[in-house]
């Protein structure tokens, strides 16, 4: 099964914890800043192109559908580049990847075509899956493996210090002129239409194309450092011959977790700005509401900031658990009432998803051993539930409107409940409790 040849996520041995990786740690973490950034810049494209090109909320979540579907296209190719080439050269090739996509945004707005915006967005995706395949783990094995989800989590901090700057940078830089309503754009002329769509795609060329620019930077500067090398996973005398990744429940409960944390989060923050407009939230322009999804993601920053710390004195799935109700309750207080509550709720829950991604990463891959790189491909394949739920909701908000549709993001957070509190109990657990 292709999923067991994943064999180049993770090292076998530890590296020796008196060895100082302070310095690799803050190199590969500037990958987790820049996917981080890109990876929220799509909810400033989301309301930007819905507004170029007329789309229903259904055909605008193609934008994050094709982003994060990559993750389920490519993250066993990319487990296999790494294992042939290795991580540092992997991430390298990943970051030349990404700079490809993001150059294609340039005639994709000369052209104003939604499809060549769509084909970008998967090409860059696909170069972040290679980053995810390959950073994530190195993460977890350069240091001490008891305090693995806590570096974890603190490497996801500057990720979610990328997702905070986005959108209040997208917001000035993409979103800087006011779009025509639908009925101006009805009276216009075939032609007419096109020029519009092209002027008012053009804000989009300069971002990107200083993005590429950094990203092929990046790229030079991870090849030519001196990161230490880790070795691929391998059987060891004692290990189970027929163990399998799909008899730890853990792993697979976890894997849905990740699908419903990163739809959950996604569907969220897609939506803000269109939310935000609305005259019964707060009846902002989209470039106003723009600003405020960085409270969003900040408090995502801010609470892997601090979980960074919990998570080395509480229990990872009572805090997980916690979390979770939390940001079940806050996003049902956000449908049931209007105005500056529904807005300010919807934005807290950003702080309580902060742990949730390290920590399900953690638990999902606790006595896998030697199956731990074909765990680390499962659950990368699961961040998928970034292009499924967006769309399942912007389904929803057509039948029924934006303000109800955050119903999916209640269930998603209600599952990862489940898992914290029973799902993501490991096998010597669950056998000591039978």
């Amino acid at each position: 099964m292709a999923i067991r040849e994943l064999s180049a996520d993770i090292i076998s041995p530890a590296p020796a914890a008196t060895q100082d990786y302070s310095r690799p740690l803050t190199i590969v973490t500037t990958l987790f800043f820049m996917w981080g950034f890109l990876t929220c810049l799509n909810d400033i494209l989301v309301p930007h192109l819905k507004a170029i090109f007329d789309l229903t909320y259904t055909q605008v979540m193609l934008i994050q559908f094709a982003f994060f579907s990559a993750y389920f296209l490519f993250s066993i190719p990319w487990s296999r580049i790494v294992n042939a080439i290795g991580y540092q050269r992997s991430m390298v090739v990943g970051l030349l990847t990404m700079a490809c996509g993001a150059f294609l945004f340039l005639p994709a707005a000369s052209a104003a075509s939604y499809p060549v915006f769509l084909t970008a967005l998967l090409i860059l995706a696909a170069g972040i899956t290679g980053l995810q395949v390959a950073a994530n783990p190195y993460v977890v094995v350069l240091g001490k493996a008891e305090t693995a989800s806590s570096r974890l989590d603190l490497t996801q901090a500057f990720n979610s210090l990328g997702t905070t700057i986005a959108p209040k940078l997208g917001g000035l830089l993409i979103l800087s002129a006011a779009p025509l309503a639908m009925a101006q754009l009805s009276q216009l002329t075939p032609q007419a239409l096109h020029a519009y769509r092209v002027q008012q795609a053009a804000s989009v060329k300069l971002p990107y194309a200083v993005i590429g620019v950094a990203l092929v930077l990046l790229a030079v500067l991870i090849g030519a450092s001196r990161l230490p090398r880790i070795e691929t996973a391998s059987n060891r005398p004692g290990d189970k011959p027929d163990d399998s990744i799909w008899k730890h429940r853990n792993l697979v409960f976890g894997a849905l977790g990740i699908f419903a944390y990163v739809g959950a989060e996604v569907s969220i923050g897609s939506f803000l700005v269109n939310y935000f407009g609305m005259p019964e939230i707060a009846g902002l322009s989209a470039k106003s509401a723009a600003g405020f999804v960085s409270f969003y993601w900040g408090g995502a920053m801010v609470g892997r900031f601090l979980g960074a710390g919990l998570l080395r004195h509480f229990r990872a799935g009572h805090l997980l658990g916690l979390c979770a109700i939390v940001a079940a309750v806050l996003v049902t207080t956000s449908m049931m009432t209007n105005g500056a509550t529904a807005m300010w709720t919807i934005l807290a829950v950003g702080f309580f998803n902060s742990i949730m991604f390290p920590t399900i990463f953690s638990l999902g891959v606790a006595e896998l051993g030697p199956l731990t790189g074909s765990a680390s491909g499962l659950l990368n394949m699961a961040i998928v539930g970034g292009a499924i739920l967006p769309v399942a909701q912007g389904m929803i908000a057509d039948q029924v409107g934006l303000h109800h549709a955050f119903l999916l993001p209640v269930i998603c957070y209600l599952y990862i409940l489940y898992y914290a509190l029973s799902g993501s109990k490991p096998n010597s657990a669950r056998y000591q409790a039978v």
